[in-house]
Formats: structure tokens, C-alpha cells, sequence
């Protein structure tokens, strides 16, 4: 008599609450990290290129239409 049997992966005991949260504390969302541009005071984030000047390090690097009209 041969049996089909599937066999799971079954903890050997119940996990305790404290082990548990122990264990998602690193599971938190963080806030995003949002600095100033020097050049217009937009925010944006850190180590980009700002999207409505166009400048990165005090030098533009991309051309927008607020640096064309000036």
C-alpha cells in the first residue's frame, strides 16, 4: 500500500510573540530622504539632478525650460 503523502516544512514550536516582533523590527518603512536644490529651493532627492532648475553640484546638467527662457 503506497500512500501519497506531502510532506510540509513544520516548526517544531509555536514561535513566541516577543521572538516574532523581534524579528519584523527591521521590517519598517522608512520616511524618503529629501534635501533643498541650492540653486532654487525645490526639494528633491539626494544626488539627482533637480527637475525644475536643472542643476546637480552647482553646474547644469540638464536644460529645462525654466533655464531656457532665463
Amino acid at each position: 500500500m503506497k500512500l501519497d503523502l506531502q510532506l510540509f516544512a513544520v516548526p517544531a514550536r509555536r514561535v513566541s510573540k516577543t521572538a516574532k516582533r523581534a524579528r519584523r523590527t527591521h521590517l519598517k518603512k522608512d520616511a524618503p530622504t529629501v534635501v533643498t536644490c541650492k540653486q532654487c529651493g525645490n526639494p528633491i532627492a539626494p544626488h539627482r539632478a533637480c527637475t525644475k532648475c536643472g542643476y546637480y553640484k552647482g553646474k547644469q546638467v540638464v536644460k529645462t525650460e525654466e533655464t531656457e527662457n532665463k
